[in-house]
């Protein structure tokens, strides 16, 4: 048909013939449409795990740094995703000139007016980022707190039911979430403005350029009619498309947040590894100190180390004592290099810290101040100062290969550290960076068996039904502490290394084991420089020299018997001391019970901020009106050009201002929408995140216990599904609900002004838009499950290797903790891309069929056309309706990956809800009385969930009132299981506990 729309010309036969090639050009522009959401989805989901580091950028540059992590598969995708991208883009322009006419000469005329809303946009998002970034920066350091604090109460969760601490610490959480909601809502306003500039400048935009078609053609400086209806449909095109942005950009301001602080601990420094090993140096040599003086990065201000002068002789057994704070756990440190004599800790992130308040260079300058006035005070040795030398005979320790020298040495902690595997693989990491690590399996076992007889933890091995191949569970949950000791020392004594060093090795085993292991220990010790840091006494009285340290000062050293002769000296007094039977302090503190405030926190019942759902359900439907109504002005833009010209100026005139006025109405109801919803959003998810650790710490010990309940998997849930919540409630769900408001009134609109057209164009495709977008979220949520359990599995062992770290450093698995994660990730790339293939077709139909709504709509519209049943502003409207109404139902399902995550996140959160937990509040309180109780097991049966072994078998004990009982027996036999009854961290399997009858 002609480019001229005028109603009152005669209708031409060709019409119907040109509405069809319009239509059918529509459809090869669907095409390619549905291509690029294919493209692009497979792009999404084939993010392959990070393998480069660089130097960290500021801001935004750090969100685009990501890509440089990318593999060159990646790269290829990438360039077919912006390709196809392209395309998409210049899709809907492209369209209007198929319709009307060519490309070049079009566009031309309106370039000039419409080009400034893109400046207008970004320098709008210039001004607003700075400030919203550092909003989110503090606020994530408040939440990276506050996931630091659950962490360590869901890893010592024991301790914090047996003293009744839930609600004291669930309060602490609490102030740090108050604290970060505090100044989160700072940014609401922020948040409120974002939503904006896009509708702003593509009304404001529209409305300069209509009149400016006006002015040109009332001034005969364009012609045709044609000419203008294409620029003005294609921006309008274009502008709708630029608007969908708004969520992104909100996303990668804070991506951009997040990639700072990443960078930050990626680019950390790292020790120097490289250095002397074999055969340019042997570790069959002494190691001594040299007036070495140590301080803690972190409490520069305190002195650990002296001027410490030490000597551990090569061959020979050193043990060292002193009281707790002397040093001696240091020496270990020092000796393994987990820190360094430059006063910095190989472990910790640069000294340097990111700014987290706006006083942050104030607290900077009043330290340094500090600082320097102490280096006045102390000018020969300041609070930062760490000096002097270690050395391996004549070689300085930090000249030497660090992952050589810590396979030289077998380390057995006070605390030992299990990885939740087998028994086999936690003692065969100790081969980890030797010769033996290449072994193959069969010879491997063979040392594994012979380590473990050597730690007396074969007698235990063999009574577990699948022996070696038993998981331990997490940290070695399903061990008793006796045994996961007696697994670490087979750990570290299975590579024969030259040193030992043995923290409190048998501190943890019963009396029975440890002369056993005691024994094991003296054996693999002859001929090895041994290093043994003691509170009992009696397991070094065979030590070749003692050293007895006391402030960070050596203080006496000697054999045993030469220090006992000291009668006033440090270590005859520690030996006496151990000697003689002290008497027990009992101090009778008040139980304080405390009441548990329970919080509906459903949406719902939020009365107190009805204002802010008034403001934000106002400002939703006035913003999904917007699109209604720009239909309607914009078929009453495009009737101008049919008027006489005497009125065609001062109309053109009135609907240009009509379109500003739709401009500032949409500032404000953006405005008033984006940010009643982010208080909204801050607000629920405050209460959300609580009430989930709330219940997540009053579950039953036995919940830790279950595979996926580690620390770090609750602390990754707790953080990320409720910051999916939020997320959602405070963007991606408005916009959904404007979505469903828009689609709504433009179906409303569309049948005011035509009946036939709007049931040809929206219920003919509106199921398939239905149907596209019900399968979308479906798969969408099948992807989020499997997600959910992937990186739950990832989060866990990163969780579990990083609250290991000195273990992992000690055993050189560095590179096989990074290689493990890496391929945990790796699998989950390829599984996503290989349902990619088929969930992408899905994804791309529901995506493009909007297109085929409009195909359809040129065509019958034509008809209509040329049968004069419809008149110009009829068709417009009709059309901009059923456009507004895809594009609405598009950019409902749109949301549909965040909708379906936030689902999964809200069915976590809810199932963890009282019916399954068992708080304070579910019991009555005992009565306090200051004469005891009694106590009583009945044929007590007890078996761990974790584990087939039963633990308790037909356990009968009575303790009266007042009465003092111990329990003895070797590791394992289920002492501290009584003790976990007691305390009602399990109930037993059958028979009865009873408290006073």
């Amino acid at each position: 048909m002609d480019a001229s729309v005028d109603a009152r010309s005669p209708p031409r036969p060709a019409a119907s013939a040109e509405a069809e090639n319009a239509a059918l050009a529509v459809q090869v522009l669907e095409i390619g449409q549905e291509k690029n959401g294919v493209v692009e989805a497979v792009a999404h989901d084939d993010d392959g795990p990070a393998k480069s580091k660089k130097s960290p950028q500021a801001g935004l540059k750090n969100y685009f740094r990501v890509f440089s992590y990318g593999t060159a598969f990646d790269f290829v995708l990438i360039a077919l995703c912006s390709i196809t991208s392209i395309g998409s883009g210049v899709a809907f322009p492209l369209m209007n000139v198929v319709f009307v006419g060519s490309f070049t000469t079009y566009f031309i005329p309106g370039t000039t007016v419409t080009s400034p809303s893109l400046p207008f946009i970004l320098v709008v998002y210039g001004v607003l980022f700075p400030p919203f970034m550092r909003i989110h920066k503090i606020t994530e350091k408040y939440h990276d707190d506050a996931s630091a604090m659950a962490f360590e109460m869901f890893s010592s969760i024991r301790i914090i039911v047996a003293f009744g601490a839930e609600a004291k610490l669930a309060r602490q959480h609490e102030d740090m979430l108050d604290k970060a909601a505090k100044n989160e809502k700072k940014a609401a306003p922020l948040m409120g403005l974002m939503m904006s500039p896009m509708m702003v400048g593509q009304y404001g935009t529209f409305a300069i350029a209509f009149w400016f078609g006006i002015k040109r053609y009332s001034e005969g400086k364009e012609a045709n009619v044609g000419t203008i209806t294409v620029v003005l449909f294609s921006v309008m095109m274009a502008l709708m498309n630029i608007s969908r942005v708004v969520s992104p950009m909100i996303a990668i301001a804070k991506a951009a947040t997040a990639a700072t602080e990443l960078f930050v601990t990626i680019d950390a420094p790292v020790p120097n590894t490289a250095g002397l090993k074999e055969p340019d140096i042997t570790a069959d040599a002494d190691i001594t100190l040299d007036n070495v003086c140590f301080s803690y990065p972190s409490r520069p201000d305190v002195q650990i180390l002296k001027g410490l002068d030490l000597a551990f002789e090569a061959g020979k057994v050193t043990a060292i004592v002193g009281p707790s704070g002397s040093g001696k756990s240091t020496i270990v440190g020092l000796v393994q290099r987990w820190y360094d004599l430059s006063g910095t800790t190989a472990l910790a992130a640069p000294a340097t810290q990111i700014s987290t308040s706006p006083s942050a260079t104030e607290l900077t300058q009043e330290k340094k101040a500090e600082e320097s006035k102490n280096k006045e005070e102390e000018p020969e040795l300041g609070p930062n100062t760490c000096t002097g030398n270690i050395k391996i005979g004549s070689t300085d320790l930090s000249q030497v290969d660090l992952k050589w020298w810590r396979s030289q040495i077998g380390l057995v902690q006070q605390e030992p550290f299990l990885f939740n595997d087998t028994l086999y693989n936690n003692v065969a990491f100790g081969l980890s960076g030797t010769s033996y690590e290449g072994l193959p399996k069969e010879e491997k076992m063979k040392m594994v068996e012979e380590a473990c007889r050597e730690a007396y933890a074969e007698e235990f091995i063999t009574k577990l039904p699948d022996g070696y191949d038993t998981m331990v569970g997490e940290s070695g949950i399903k061990l008793s502490g006796g045994q996961r000791q007696r697994i670490s020392i087979a750990r570290s004594i299975i590579k024969q290394p030259p040193v030992l060093i043995l923290d409190e090795a048998t501190s943890a085993i019963d009396v029975r084991t440890e002369r056993i292991v005691q024994q094991a220990l003296d054996r693999v010790s002859k001929n090895r420089t041994t290093i043994v840091i003691a509170h009992r006494l009696s397991t070094i009285r065979r030590a070749d020299k003692i050293v007895v340290l006391r402030q960070g000062k050596l203080v006496e050293q000697g054999t045993h018997e030469d220090l006992l002769k000291i009668d006033a000296g440090v270590y005859y007094g520690l030996v006496h001391a151990q000697e003689i039977a002290m008497e027990a302090e009992h101090t009778d503190d008040d139980n304080v019970l405390e009441k548990v405030k329970t919080t509906r926190s459903e949406v719902i019942e939020k009365h107190t901020h009805w204002i802010l759902y008034a403001l934000a359900i106002a400002g939703i439907l006035a913003s999904g009106a917007v699109y209604p109504l720009q239909a309607w002005i914009f078929a009453s833009v495009i009737n101008v050009f049919t008027l006489p010209m005497n009125e065609l100026v001062s109309q053109g005139n009135f609907w240009a201002g009509m379109f500003g006025v739709l401009a500032a109405s949409t500032f404000l109801s953006y405005f008033t929408m984006g940010a009643a919803c982010q208080l909204i959003a801050i607000t629920v998810t405050l209460k959300y995140r609580q009430e989930y650790l709330d219940n997540l710490i009053r579950k039953r010990i036995a919940f830790f216990d279950d595979q996926g309940h580690s620390p770090g998997s609750l602390t990754a849930s707790l953080s990320s599904d409720t910051t999916q919540i939020q997320q959602l409630m405070a963007t991606e769900m408005s916009m959904a609900l404007i979505a469903v408001v828009n689609l709504v009134g433009c179906i409303i609109i569309s049948f005011v002004y035509g009946w036939k057209l709007s049931l040809v164009g929206l219920f003919a495709a509106l199921p398939l838009i239905l149907a596209a977008g019900y399968l979308r979220v479906r798969l969408e949520m099948e992807f989020a499950k499997t997600n959910a359990k992937v990186f739950e599995n990832s989060s866990q062992f990163a969780a579990e290797a990083v609250g290991a770290f000195r273990t992992v450093l000690s055993l050189i698995m560095e590179d096989m903790i990074g290689n493990r994660y890496e391929s945990l990730l790796q699998g989950h790339v390829t599984k996503a891309f290989s349902s990619a293939k088929y969930s992408t077709a899905v994804f791309a139909a529901s995506d493009s069929v909007e297109l085929g709504v409009m195909a359809l709509t040129f065509w019958y519209g034509g008809t209509l056309l040329a049968s004069r049943e419809y008149n110009n502003v009829d068709f417009f409207v009709i059309y901009q309706a059923i456009v507004q109404g895809a594009v609405a139902a598009g950019m409902f399902f749109s949301f549909a990956p965040n909708m379906a995550q936030a689902t999964a996140s809200a069915n976590r959160i809810i199932s963890m809800r009282p019916q399954n937990t068992s708080g304070p509040s579910k019991y009555q309180p005992l009565e306090q009385t200051t004469q005891g109780g009694s106590i009583e097991f009945q044929n007590v049966y007890f078996t761990y969930k974790s584990r087939e072994v039963p633990v308790l078998s037909n356990l009968n004990i009575h303790v009266r009132p007042g009465q003092f009982a111990a329990l003895v027996g070797a590791s394992g036999c289920g002492k501290s299981t009584t003790i976990s009854l007691l305390e009602r961290f399990y109930d037993a399997s059958s028979g009865r506990i009873l408290f006073n009858g």
